[in-house]
């Protein structure tokens, strides 16, 4: 318990137009989009129908593709290609019904609608087998909207959060959530577990650090509910990174004492060391075709964003700015961490997230100001997801990398320790 104590300390411890992520795919019309609800439906239905528009809106906000009005409307009829409602105005109309069943599942009808012809776009049905889960039933209609107007993908807004939840001393759950937390499920409890990453992309399936007599790295699968052990280690053991196939783990590990990076074969359960220094080596991520590595290292007497080269032991220095800068994720070339930015011996510091390219030396800050921690890229690179602190307080935060816009998501009960999506 004590290194997994230094470990977490060692890496928790205004947008501008600038050169490190070319803004693409700009939408040269912003359409405005207007919901309304089915009327006379069962108090159960109506309860999940004013849930879903609120999930909705929300969605609709953070694609940066719409200007939603957040007013929720209503009809009687189903099949009328107008809205009841003169004052309407906007482009497109979302109309939709919401029924539920005896067995728990929900089904939803819906359609998008021209408004400036009256003409239907679409008309289609979704279900979840329980009706907790509406959450993802939303997101899925709002990434049809999406596509319909041939916006940028939101389609990960479809995807599981996986995060650990601290609970009490030395018992930490594992959920996964919607990228709102509106939807939660524990799928792993009892004891300290921690430091989940998702396995490959189908995210069926995540590795986490469990705490027995030996820091233990689980396979977990969500959908048959097996729970693999695949290595064990001295010291601390956390997997920080996947490679794209799936075959290969970044792993911090520390058999002598000191954390180091490993690539973990998952094909041969075999291991190569890839860092080897004094001090601290953690959280590796793979960049450049999984050929290089980024982490953060304390070789500068602080922490600090290093790139090295599988198979060399040449170390090259990323990030010259800020004194403590404990954690990073990477994308293609694009690499953010986060920077801490006072030095508030017994109250609360000031952590920010900030953006690298490794083809360029500009810096971009995302944050203006907070306790924000363990930035994750989304799988298209233009959205990440972060953990931010106040009073207490977790929340997950999404940055919109080409909007210039964050949100936040408070989380109600315990605390965010580590997340990925």
């Amino acid at each position: 318990m004590n290194y997994i104590v230094v470990f977490l300390l060692f890496i928790s411890n205004i947008f501008a137009v600038d050169a490190t992520m070319e803004i693409v795919k700009r939408l040269e019309y912003i359409p405005g989009i207007v919901i309304e609800e089915k009327t006379m439906q069962s108090d159960n239905a109506g309860y999940y129908s004013k849930k879903i528009h609120k999930v909705l809106v929300g969605d609709f906000k953070v694609s940066g593709h719409f200007n939603v009005d957040d007013t929720l409307g209503s009809f009687s009829d189903f099949e009328s290609l107008i809205s009841l409602n003169p004052n309407v105005k906007g482009d497109l109309l979302l109309k939709y019904e919401t029924i539920t069943n005896s067995d728990g599942s929900l089904l939803v009808n819906a359609k998008l609608i021209n408004l400036k012809g009256n003409s239907l776009l679409f008309s289609k049905s979704y279900t979840v087998s329980k009706s907790e889960r509406f959450p993802f039933l939303a997101h899925k209609i709002a990434v049809d909207v999406n596509k319909q107007i041939n916006a940028p993908s939101i389609e990960w807004m479809e995807n599981f959060v996986v995060f650990s939840k601290f609970i009490t001393a030395k018992q930490s759950d594992i959920v996964i959530s919607d990228y709102t937390l509106t939807f939660q499920k524990t799928v792993v409890k009892g004891g300290f577990n921690i430091f989940p990453k998702w396995a490959d992309k189908s995210k069926e399936s995540f590795y986490y650090t469990k705490y027995l007599n030996k820091p233990t790295l689980f396979k977990y699968n969500l959908f048959s509910g097996k729970n693999e052990k695949i290595i064990e280690s001295d010291g601390m053991l956390s997997c920080s990174d996947v490679s794209e196939d799936g075959t290969k783990l970044l792993l911090t590990m520390a058999p002598k004492g000191q954390p180091d990076i490993f690539v973990f074969d998952i094909n041969s359960k075999t291991k190569k060391q890839v860092t080897n220094y004094s001090g601290i080596d953690v959280n590796g991520n793979f960049v450049d075709d999984d050929k290089r590595i980024v982490f953060v290292s304390d070789r500068l007497g602080y922490p600090n964003i290093f790139a090295q080269t599988i198979g060399s032991s040449g170390v090259e220095q990323l990030v010259y700015q800020g004194k403590n800068n404990n954690s990073c994720t990477a994308f293609k070339n694009y690499i953010v961490y986060t920077s801490r930015e006072s030095e508030n011996e017994f109250g609360g510091n000031t952590f920010n997230l900030y953006m690298i390219s490794t083809k360029s030396d500009f810096i971009r800050r995302l944050t203006p100001l907070g306790d924000n921690q363990f930035p994750k890229f989304s799988q298209d690179g233009e959205s990440i997801i972060y953990i931010r602190n106040y009073k207490n307080q977790s929340a997950l935060g999404i940055i919109r990398v080409n909007y210039n816009k964050s949100y936040l998501y408070p989380l109600q009960s315990g605390k965010i320790q580590s997340i990925d999506w």
